[in-house]
């Protein structure tokens, strides 16, 4: 089979096409046909090795995937041959909170990901996905998708009426827009990008901040809210963001800190936060778990997730170029054709 492997060293220019054996299921475990991936800003992390320095090489990059059950191992009832399933990000975290034990498990490293025609996986670490989805749009949920659900719904019991105000147009950023409107809830959006700021505001924003023009953002955010600042952020700046979204938030509202695009590392004034009763919540996507409660309600809402383009497996370091970029607008995707 073929596979797109991170070789020799670290960086976009080390990815090279490979042909790897045939996977066999074993006990417990499932080989999947793959049709399509997604990539992450992780991803990109880890293939210029700025994720984990110490991550063994040679590695298949890419936590997240979609494709068709094709063989089943001993033991296995939970799927069956012919299931359509996406990848869990955490193989081995399936319920509950996280542990250390639950997120060692993750795929695209330290475990092979997903730019690859075949893989094998623990039947346990697969989810169903909804059935009006494109393989390219199943393939978008594992991380980006999960991760939004579960900042707004499972942390942050977002609710009809409230304000959410989302960080950029990315792929979790897009999602958090849609599933914030899902749940009713009216949503910001700050980019710098007028013409990224439109189609937000096509899929729904009920306001938009081009950060660029206003760099104050956190007090324009809290104009619009009349005073009263938004109920909920989701953070994907990380460091150079930050001290806005604590402008921008209500008392006793929540920050959800997600992404590090602008930095990992900065002074912070805590006293915002022990003043506002804010609250600053990590999110780390999910469970399996949190993964099949959001399909359901995507299913029973007909959401279908924004595709920025779609490349073939041979044309996966473009890919990884133009997310680097940061000119796309949700999910860059990648077909398993190495056409």
């Amino acid at each position: 089979m073929k596979a797109i492997e991170i070789q020799g060293g670290f960086g976009v220019d080390r990815l090279r096409m490979v042909e790897r054996p045939e996977p066999v299921a074993g006990p417990g475990q499932v080989v999947i046909a793959m049709r399509a991936a997604s990539l992450n800003y992780r991803d990109l992390l880890m293939v210029r090795g700025l994720y984990n320095p110490r991550q063994p090489l040679p590695l298949i990059p890419c936590s997240d995937g979609v494709g068709e059950i094709v063989a089943v191992g001993e033991g296995v009832s939970r799927v069956a041959v012919g299931d359509r399933v996406a990848t869990v990000f955490s193989q081995t975290w399936i319920a509950g909170p996280p542990t250390a034990d639950k997120l060692r498990g993750t795929l695209g490293g330290p475990l092979d990901g997903a730019l690859a025609e075949r893989m094998v996986l623990s039947a346990e670490g697969v989810v169903a996905v909804p059935e009006h989805l494109s393989d390219a749009e199943a393939a978008t949920l594992p991380c980006a998708a999960v991760t939004a659900w579960n900042a707004l719904v499972e942390q942050g019991s977002v609710a009809a009426g409230d304000v959410v105000l989302v960080q950029g147009t990315g792929g979790v950023s897009i999602f958090a827009l849609q599933i914030a409107r899902l749940l009713g809830a009216r949503v910001i959006v700050t980019s710098s990008s007028d013409a990224k700021l439109e189609r937000a505001r096509e899929l729904g924003a009920w306001q938009t901040i081009n950060y660029l023009e206003d760099p104050a953002w956190g007090a324009a955010a809290r104009r619009m809210t009349g005073g009263r600042g938004v109920d909920h952020v989701v953070e994907v700046g990380g460091a150079g963001t930050l001290e806005q979204s604590l402008k921008a938030v209500r008392v006793g509202g929540q920050v959800s800190v997600i992404g590090v695009l602008s930095g990992a590392v900065s002074q912070l004034n805590v006293i915002p936060v022990l003043m506002q009763q804010i609250r600053l919540q990590g999110i780390l996507v999910g469970s399996r778990e949190t993964f099949e409660r959001m399909n359901r309600a995507l299913e029973a809402a007909g959401t279908r997730p924004v595709v920025d383009r779609v490349v073939p497996l041979a044309d996966a370091a473009d890919a990884l170029a133009r997310m680097a970029s940061g000119e796309h607008l949700g999910k860059i995707c990648i077909s398993m054709s190495s056409q």
